[in-house]
């Protein structure tokens, strides 16, 4: 694919020239680590696919644009960062999200190449599904506690609240229901090369969910993570009681979470980030030095510092700095 690169990708992504030149336009390429003072930063991360004509053209049309970067990660993804003069006006940022994954950088970010810390939620963001969910369609309720997940997730309900209501629905289910969702759980896409690449660089990575330990437990083991906490299910002659014990994993413990991992392993806050879908993550994401939503409610979309919208999990690398 990189072969049907538009000309202005083509020299970005695989070439290694300093400028690109034609009749409108003289474009100079930085190099990442490059502190560049009083500039406005985006970052544009895009499939091959996406590198044509109309999006080039769109980006030549910045006038105030004074240079390009490459952002290079593990990844099948490509990303460059947009530097300019001032900020893009919402119409060619909107232009530009139409057609690509766009991020404004107006933070200092985390160093992939220094020693961190992620915490992910994991219904909705790390898997497909939310699990209380699945669990309640084998349990023959699953409308029911699909809508109160749902106005829970919008922020509309307290979470301990709707989450001991939903679990009571469960009472008296066989526990191997939890067993089958744990067969077949689905991944989110990106998930694994995305883990992959932090752990390269020596981050710790936690799970902090609203969920059930069995789930968490799961993907814990499978991708080697450090840490995972959720909520137990209580069990007594294989049948679910209804009910959870123990420390419920609600909005505040995430936050904590974040705090206390960062502590354990004498992280800087700055070091630190946290990602999650639903309003009952907010806290931990501002708790972060770099809060993150995914494909996110609207509540923590505008509490986030930043939003993937469109692309999977393979767009965090490229959201912190080498």
């Amino acid at each position: 694919m990189l072969s049907q690169l538009s000309p202005l990708f083509n020299w970005l992504f695989t070439q290694t020239c300093s400028h690109y030149s034609d009749m409108l336009v003289d474009i100079c390429r930085y190099q990442e680590q490059q502190t560049l003072a009083e500039l406005y930063r985006y970052r544009v991360l895009l499939t091959p696919e996406q590198c044509n004509l109309p999006l080039q053209n769109l980006i030549l049309t910045l006038d105030n644009l004074q240079g390009i970067a490459v952002i290079e990660r593990n990844q099948d993804l490509l990303c460059c960062e947009l530097v300019t003069s001032s900020a893009i006006s919402q119409t060619q940022q909107a232009s530009l999200i139409a057609q690509t994954e766009l991020f404004f950088i107006n933070q200092g970010l985390p160093r992939l190449s220094q020693a961190g810390l992620l915490v992910m939620d994991m219904d909705s963001t790390a898997i497909q599904i939310e699990c209380i969910d699945e669990l309640a369609a084998l349990a023959g309720v699953g409308d029911k506690v699909a809508a109160i997940t749902e106005t829970a997730m919008q922020g509309e309900l307290d979470f301990e609240q709707s989450l001991r209501a939903r679990v009571a629905m469960l009472k008296g289910c066989d526990a191997k229901i939890i067993q089958q969702v744990c067969d077949d759980l689905p991944l989110m896409p990106g998930l694994t090369s995305m883990v992959a690449e932090l752990q390269q660089h020596g981050w710790k990575i936690g799970l902090a969910s609203g969920g059930f330990t069995p789930f968490v437990n799961y993907l814990k083991d499978k991708l080697n993570l450090e840490h995972a906490f959720a909520n137990h299910l209580d069990i007594e002659q294989q049948k679910l009681l209804g009910t959870v014990s123990g420390q419920v994993v609600d909005a505040q413990f995430k936050a904590q979470v974040v705090k206390e991992l960062a502590m354990q392993y004498q992280l800087p806050h700055s070091q630190t980030v946290a990602i999650g879908d639903g309003a009952n993550d907010i806290p931990m994401v501002q708790a972060a030095g770099l809060g993150i939503a995914y494909h996110a409610k609207p509540k923590l979309a505008n509490a986030a510092s930043i939003h993937i919208a469109r692309l999977d999990l393979r767009a965090l690398p490229y959201l912190l700095v080498n």
